[in-house]
């Protein structure tokens, strides 16, 4: 009797522990990270009286999660790589929208153009020039806000760096405590709650940047960042840390348990992107757009100075832009060496920033080399005067640099937020050339004088007029305002070149033939200047003179477009590899709610049947006692 009541009671408890986990399984079928629980059974060894063996009833073994390493591991590296691409589309959609909503940079460029073409159909029209500079201004407006922007969402971006580090840490330190949970708990059994839960931060871990993950013997999982650092192992956690770039303080870097900075070895989840984000796409935005802006600026100015005012006078600059900021790095030597640069060339100007080093080895350079930031050797010359040029830069040093001394050069970063408008009088637009040529009237040769064109607006004689004297065979003899002699040979078809100016000649000139170059008395009537102005539309001013200021912000806006496609092309493929790789791990892992609604019946049946022999038990038992009692 006692056999078959504990065998009654064995299935009784195991029906039990049966329908406590589907009822279980059934209420969390909803939880996120929740893994169906199974129960194990088994037979309890029965006695054998040595003709044949009776079963003593049922055990639970254990209550046993549905668990595939391979699967979790897929929809952890899933969703490091949804978020890394969630994150990146969100960045780049924000900045094509700036590129739309930032009062169109395309046809403020288009009307600048287009009212000095207006000045040069009325170069004495104050009020034309007044719209022109009024043109200037709105085109200038339009590159700060834009440039503003970018360097906004620079400043969110560093910041979100910082805030996503400080989650991770706060996810690692809640994966080791789950760890010691775990282990404390190993002795007891299976804590799958714990361990749901600890894979449930693995995953959001995962989401915020990229992970390795493998578990110990012991049940515990050890974490290791992308750059190989350990975040988690056993019950010990290890933070990272975000700060300020060695060189630039609003840039946020960031550094690994031990202090090193493993910035550029980070990858995936929404950290990478914010960190790809921001040196691969905002940053050279950045750097064209202030490209853009310091052509313009260049170019505009330089074509002003190759005319007259309405006063007479040289033209000014309408423009000013900043210069290229150069950035010390903060474990420079105390005292160490002053570097300031210039731009001295934009048609080599490039949109790369750049590491100059002080190597301390004396050769041609004086010991400095320098490379772009993403590793590149560029070569560097150095001049008469001292200082050091490369790729349309000019570095000056001043001070004595000590071995290992670096700076980081951003020559166009700052460029569209420094941009303004320097010119107030309208009358001060140079549409007039600055410079006439004319033949002696007692001339007897075919020469005749053609265009004078400005080749450096910054030569102090440029004004000061100049009498070309031709001789025996071609020969010339230039005296210029100053009373300074050039003599040269006249080549047919090439220009003759003095004082920044440069005049051509048709025909042969004879000797005894003069040409006189002189500043342009009918300034008034004159509109060249303007004309060339307008035509800065489409001329070659950055790329070795190759691309002109419009063609090279159409070139960003479609750079940038072409990331914003990319980056939502990658979403889309994100989403249906997460998809895929949370199905198939469900499909595993999840609660089938049809199989939990059968199970439920059938435990239920197990339990009822298992007190049925309990009941019968008990009525055997009654029946031989009261059998004893009247036998």
């Amino acid at each position: 009797m006692s056999s078959i009541l504990n065998i009654g009671i064995s299935g009784l408890n195991a029906a039990q522990v049966a329908l406590s986990t589907v009822s279980n399984n059934i209420a969390n079928a909803s939880s996120s990270g929740y893994s169906e629980e199974s129960v194990l059974q088994a037979e309890t060894i029965g006695q054998s009286n040595g003709q044949y063996t009776i079963g003593s009833g049922v055990n639970v073994t254990a209550v046993q999660r549905a668990y595939s390493q391979y699967l979790t591991q897929a929809v952890w590296s899933g969703n490091s790589s949804l978020q890394n691409a969630t994150t990146n589309n969100n960045l780049t959609s924000a900045l094509n929208g700036f590129l739309s909503n930032s009062g169109n940079l395309q046809t403020s460029l288009d009307n600048l153009y287009s009212s000095f073409s207006s000045v040069a159909n009325s170069p004495t029209s104050s009020s034309v020039r007044q719209a022109a500079l009024g043109s200037a201004s709105s085109l200038t407006s339009v590159f700060n806000t834009l440039g503003q922007q970018l360097s906004t969402q620079s400043t969110q971006v560093n910041q979100q760096i910082g805030g996503t580090v400080t989650s991770i840490n706060n996810l690692a330190s809640q994966i080791a405590k789950l760890n010691n949970q775990i282990l404390q708990a190993g002795s007891t059994g299976n804590p799958n709650a714990l361990l749901d839960q600890r894979d449930s931060l693995v995953q959001q871990l995962a989401g915020l940047t990229g992970i390795s993950a493998s578990t110990s013997n012991d049940g515990s999982v050890s974490v290791y960042t992308s750059a190989g650092g350990t975040l988690v192992s056993g019950a010990q956690s290890y933070a990272l840390s975000s700060g300020a770039n060695q060189y630039d303080p609003g840039s946020t870097d960031v550094y690994d348990s031990a202090g090193n900075d493993i910035t550029s070895q980070l990858s995936g989840g929404t950290l990478g992107a914010l960190l790809s984000y921001r040196d691969t796409v905002l940053a050279p935005a950045q750097n064209a757009l202030g490209q853009s802006a310091i052509a313009l600026a260049s170019s505009v100015n330089g074509q002003q100075a190759a005319g007259l005012n309405l006063n007479g006078q040289q033209g000014q600059a309408i423009f000013s832009v900043g210069s290229p900021s150069v950035l010390p790095s903060n474990k420079n030597s105390t005292g160490g060496a002053t570097i300031t640069a210039s731009v001295s060339d934009v048609s080599q100007l490039t949109t790369s920033d750049y590491l100059l080093r002080y190597t301390g080895t004396g050769t041609g350079t004086n010991g400095w080399t320098l490379s772009t930031t993403s590793g590149q050797n560029v070569a560097l010359t150095a001049n008469a005067n001292g200082t050091l040029s490369a790729n349309g830069l000019t570095f000056s040093v001043s001070g004595t640099a000590q071995t290992g001394d670096s700076y980081e050069i951003e020559p166009t970063r700052n460029a569209s937020t420094s941009l303004s408008v320097v010119m107030t009088d309208p009358n001060g637009i140079a549409a007039a050339a600055a410079l006439t040529a004319s033949a002696g009237t007692s001339n007897t040769g075919t020469g005749k004088a053609g265009s004078v064109s400005v080749t450096n607006s910054a030569n102090s004689n440029l004004l000061s007029g100049a009498t070309v004297t031709f001789g025996a065979g071609g020969n010339y003899t230039i005296v210029d305002g100053a009373g300074n002699t050039t003599t040269g040979t006249y080549t047919a078809g090439q220009p003759i070149t003095a004082d920044g100016w440069s005049m051509s000649l048709t025909g042969t000139p004879a000797s005894g033939d003069t040409f006189a170059v002189s500043a342009n008395t009918n300034g008034l009537n004159d509109n060249s200047n303007a004309l060339s102005l307008a035509a800065l539309s489409d001329t070659g001013v950055t790329n070795g003179g190759k691309t002109s200021v419009i063609a090279s912000y159409a070139n960003l806006t479609a750079q940038i477009g072409s990331a914003g496609s990319l980056a939502s092309a990658d979403l889309t493929t994100q989403t249906n590899i997460y998809n895929q790789a949370m199905s198939t791990q469900q499909s595993y892992a999840g609660v089938n709610m049809n199989q939990e609604a059968a199970n439920l019946v059938q435990f239920q049946q197990a339990y009822q049947a298992s007190a049925q022999v309990i009941t019968t038990a008990e009525q055997i038992f009654s029946s031989l006692i009261t059998a004893i009692q009247y036998g």
